[in-house]
């Protein structure tokens, strides 16, 4: 599953360095997770570091986009490729 930030963003910017896809933007008003390069850190790390350092914990799962460990996965070894 990739992640999505809530509307309780306050743009804080500890998000985006953290994330190793690049997944994280500044949208129009708050940071925004583009779904097709989110691995929730499959791959990377053992925990999705957005969340981790996240200070008021706007980062949560987007149901909108479920994906499997396995799933997660390939479109990490996909991402790798690509680079």
């Amino acid at each position: 599953m990739a992640l999505r930030i809530t509307e309780e963003c306050i743009n804080c910017d500890v998000c985006e360095p953290q994330c190793p896809n690049t997944a994280i933007y500044m949208g129009e008003e708050i940071y925004e997770i583009d779904p097709s390069l989110c691995t929730e850190c499959v791959g990377h790390f053992d925990e999705p570091q957005c969340q981790v350092i996240c200070p008021v914990e706007c980062i949560i799962i987007d149901v909108n986009h479920t994906e499997s460990p396995e799933q997660l996965q390939a479109k990490y070894e996909q991402i790798i490729a690509e680079a």
